[in-house]
């Protein structure tokens, strides 16, 4: 059996790839010794044992920590008497008295020792935080993976279907955070159920944009996202965990003494930064779009098969460095605006941060479908008359220097014999018309769909799964050593050298040491965690479903598909790409509730003008396509077909508008419905009413018993004491029962 190890602190003596002089050197040296004295003094006075490793690279640290059961046994104290003070009686930590027979999950063990070493003093905890002046040393503080249960987590979702893994062994292996993520993932496959049967029906046999189909839709969606908020509670009170952030840690750079009026003026001030990179982008991804949709369709010049592929390249270049310049400059705000916790600073930050990614997601999507489609032939002839008119231009500068092209050149015209040409009669765009109407894909918007529902989650999925092990293959073999699985085990050619700190005899306990310190430092080199990835995943996936698979019906059933194959790769992720999860308490999805709401209502919105905009009004109309198809077939009715769009997309947006007021309607029947349905009268609802009134009675009863009037005499004084003993009431019932 190896070490037991709770906790890792990855502490860095010298700066990793740093060229110092002697003199820095020397000042480094002196620095590191007294942080890291300062380091293992301050576990070992806290009553934690703690042990130093040489890490992976010249440097670095790897101070092993573990917490004794009596230590233990405090924090757990501690906790009860915050959770009943802040108002969480159901906590399921055991008491000081049945430590010994009912032990703490693993999640539970080193959220307690995770949260003592790295909260404020202020909280109780150590203070060791990575990022701290007097911690700059300190590069993070992680825990270590269970190898055993990750082997058997990975061998369920690989054997069996997606309900056979319980998700209470996730929550007891990495907390309630990553638990409720794969809780919701489970959830929404099971509910995409029905889109996915309902699209391919009306796939199959029904007509396209129907209305009856958009209508299903926009019910499913609105009745998953009111079903997962009473879900959410439910949870909350089975895992003990409603209102967690009142016993929540606050954060290490907090003010406590800053007005809260500045911070919202602080959180206001980050709205024009949103709405300038928001900007930005749209106007980075608007002019991809023309290039892509107008441009390389017009351009017929030399290498036009090469000139296809510019607007991927130019989006592959300008719109991540964007999204991650945008990150960047989002995350500095958010520190700015000096959150009391960290469930704050996240929530913030998460929505910041989704604003742009979903304008990145759905705008190529809208503008295909309230531009290109409506406007198409309009914006491919003014592409036309700008291209023409500079394209004259230049061609006639060229005819003034007396420019020739031979015809059997790649720039001549197709005249045989050789021929000289003047460069007025060259073209390099596409002249006519009708050609170019011809070039306006009707499809369009079917093609981006299936592109974004099939090709991008397979790229998704590769670089979740795959491109983590060939990047640090890659590194691996780049510093002349062999590439670990998942164990930590080395495959390939390497010189072993032993540090001095470990055994190097040949015994079983030696080695199972080395293994174990080989296993250690394999995972100190892997990414951190964020569950930010896989909710925004989720999520955009759903505004997928929910606001354009009227376009294509099929998306639900490949977002199931993709769905299924997700959860795997997503524990897969986990257990092998990235560091142990750190628990987290939790009680909810944080702002992703509030962007699955708010994709919802966009969704009514989106679906009721996409099928007005494109349903076949009737079977001949089906036939040459659609609604808007009809207005821009005649060349010669241009302007009339035009002003004929136009007035069809101010009705469309009626229509939304409409729409969105019958939302509220069916948002608030689905939801007063479902409240009745599962809220009321559930288990969880019983108990939690069970378990306040016991501590409120009791607490009471600590307090001495509550009978008034019992066993209680008292006699009057006074001037009015015969007033108060002088009954006429008897007398006076007796005289009446005397006449009677």
């Amino acid at each position: 059996m190896p070490p037991h190890v709770d906790i890792v602190i990855v502490f860095r003596a010298i700066q990793k790839g740093a060229s110092l002089s002697k003199e820095q050197a020397r000042q480094n040296a002196v620095k590191a010794e007294k942080q890291y004295s300062k380091l293992i003094k301050t576990l070992s006075r806290a009553g934690l044992t703690a042990v130093g490793r040489r890490g992976e690279s010249q440097g670095q640290l790897l101070v092993m920590v573990t917490c004794p059961q009596k230590v233990l046994a405090n924090l757990i104290r501690c906790e009860r008497y915050s959770d009943f003070l802040y108002g969480l009686p159901m906590s399921k930590l055991p008491s000081i008295d049945d430590f010994e027979s009912g032990p703490l999950s693993p999640a539970d063990r080193i959220r307690l020792i995770h949260g003592f070493i790295s909260s404020t003093p202020e909280d109780g905890g150590l203070g060791i935080i990575s990022g701290r002046k007097e911690w700059d040393l300190v590069e993070s503080v992680m825990a270590l993976h269970d190898h055993d249960f990750n082997d058997d987590w990975i061998h369920l979702w690989t054997h069996h279907r997606i309900a056979s893994v319980e998700l209470e062994k996730i929550r007891d292996q990495f907390g309630d955070s990553v638990a409720l993520y794969f809780f919701f993932l489970t959830a929404y496959t099971r509910a995409l159920i029905f889109p996915a049967a309902l699209g391919t029906i009306y796939y199959l046999c029904g007509k396209p944009y129907s209305a009856s189909y958009s209508t299903l839709l926009l019910l499913w969606s609105i009745g998953f996202v009111e079903w997962w908020t009473l879900q959410e509670r439910i949870l909350s009170i089975r895992w003990c965990t409603r209102g967690s952030w009142r016993v929540e840690k606050r954060r290490a750079d907090y003010i406590p003494s800053f007005p809260w009026w500045k911070q919202e003026m602080r959180m206001m001030a980050g709205l024009p930064v949103i709405l300038l990179f928001a900007t930005i982008l749209a106007i980075i991804m608007t002019g991809i779009f023309v290039l892509e949709a107008f441009v390389t369709e017009l351009y017929k010049g030399p290498g036009h098969t090469y000139v296809a592929f510019a607007p991927s390249i130019l989006f592959s270049l300008l719109v991540p460095r964007l999204l991650a310049m945008y990150q960047k400059h989002a995350t500095n705000f958010t520190d700015w605006e000096n959150h009391e916790h960290q469930s704050s600073h996240s929530w913030s930050l998460s929505l910041k941060v989704f604003t742009l990614s979903a304008v990145n997601a759905y705008l190529g999507l809208a503008l295909s479908a309230f531009i290109y489609v409506p406007f198409g032939e309009s914006v491919m002839h003014f592409v036309q008359s700008h291209l023409f008119t500079d394209g004259r231009r230049a061609l006639a500068l060229l005819d003034k220097f007396n420019v020739k092209f031979n015809s059997t050149s790649p720039l001549g015209a197709k005249i045989g014999g050789g021929k000289k040409i003047s460069a007025v009669g060259l073209s390099l765009w596409e002249w006519d018309r009708r050609n170019a109407r011809s070039k306006l894909n009707s499809s369009r918007l079917e093609e981006q769909m299936f592109a974004f529902s099939v090709t991008n989650q397979v790229v998704d999925t590769f670089s979740a799964i795959g491109l983590p092990y060939i990047l640090r293959a890659v590194d691996s073999f780049r510093n002349g050593k062999g590439f670990r699985n998942i164990n930590g085990k080395i495959h390939g050619k390497k010189k072993r050298v032993a540090f001095d700190d470990e055994p190097v005899g040949h015994d079983a306990h030696g080695r199972e040491e080395r293994e174990f310190l080989e296993r250690v430092r394999s995972e100190v080199v892997l990414p951190e965690y964020d569950v930010f990835t896989d909710y925004s995943e989720m999520v955009t996936q759903f505004g997928y479903v929910a606001l354009w698979s009227t376009i294509w019906p099929l998306a639900p059933a490949v977002a199931l598909f993709n769905n299924y194959i997700e959860a795997r790769s997503d524990a897969f992720k986990i257990a092998v790409h990235t560091r142990r999860p750190i628990p987290i308490r939790t009680d909810t999805i944080g702002p992703w509730l509030e962007s699955l709401s708010f994709l919802t209502w966009l969704s009514a919105l989106t679906n009721s003008s996409l099928v007005y905009l494109f349903r076949p009004p009737n079977q001949q109309e089906y036939e040459t396509g659609t609604m808007v198809d009809a207005n821009a077939t005649d060349e010669s009715q241009n302007r009339v077909s035009l002003a004929a769009t136009r007035e069809l997309l101010m009705s469309a947006l009626l229509i939304a508008m409409l729409a969105s007021h019958g939302y509220l309607v069916m948002r608030a029947a689905v939801r007063h419905i479902l409240n009745r349905a599962i809220w009321m009268g559930s288990r969880e609802k019983k108990e939690a009413e069970r378990v306040e009134r016991e501590m409120k009675d009791q607490y009471l009863s600590s307090l001495g018993p509550c009978t008034p009037g019992e066993n209680v005499t008292f006699e009057m004084t006074g001037e009015w004491a015969t007033f108060w003993t002088t009954d006429e009431g008897m007398d006076d019932i007796r005289l009446m029962l005397k006449d009677v």
